[in-house]
């Protein structure tokens, strides 16, 4: 038996069932106790390693997973005020890169992960590809698969909703 609740809101990763992060599950949660219908699957990084597919999204929005585990769950990149990077980094639902995953910023804000892209995916986002380009030549950029590698992670400010994305391969 699970408990019904809708899932909580995430202001910086509006649809983490759209991107994978979070799953139904009848798992029981190691933080809470509780079956609540859904399950975390991004990464924990954290001293205990038992808490893989372990955590429900209300463990991770309240800071209760972050506080009890130490855990934070993705990484800010760039300069944004402290509350802001505990937000992200301890509130938010991660994702998984093929590297280390980097959440980016925009307007002195944490911009909102809107998934995993390729070629196709980031067309109709002009502004994130030559957000690419500025490292990655056109032969690199027509080859991102948003299913293999390598994959761009595409995000949007929540300012001026200016299109961001980095690339990663192993």
């Amino acid at each position: 038996m699970t408990d019904s609740d809708p899932l909580p809101e995430f202001p910086y990763h509006p649809d983490p069932l759209a991107t994978g992060c979070v799953m139904a599950s009848d798992a029981l949660c190691v933080c809470c106790g509780r079956r609540r219908g859904y399950v975390y699957t991004g990464p924990v990084y954290a001293v205990d390693d038992g808490l893989d597919d372990a955590l429900c999204p209300w463990c991770l929005a309240d800071g209760s997973a972050a506080e009890r585990y130490e855990a934070q769950f993705t990484e800010v990149e760039g300069r944004v005020p402290m509350e802001i990077v505990r937000a992200v980094e301890q509130r938010t639902p991660g994702f998984a890169g093929w590297q280390q995953e980097r959440w980016l910023t925009h307007c002195d804000d944490a911009a909102v992960f809107l998934g995993r892209a390729g070629a196709r995916e980031l067309r109709p986002y002009p502004d994130a590809l030559e957000h690419l380009a500025e490292e990655f030549d056109e032969t690199f950029l027509t080859a991102l698969d948003a299913d293999d590698q390598p994959t761009a992670y595409l995000f949007r400010c929540r300012h001026c909703a200016r299109h961001l994305a980095y690339a990663d391969f192993t």
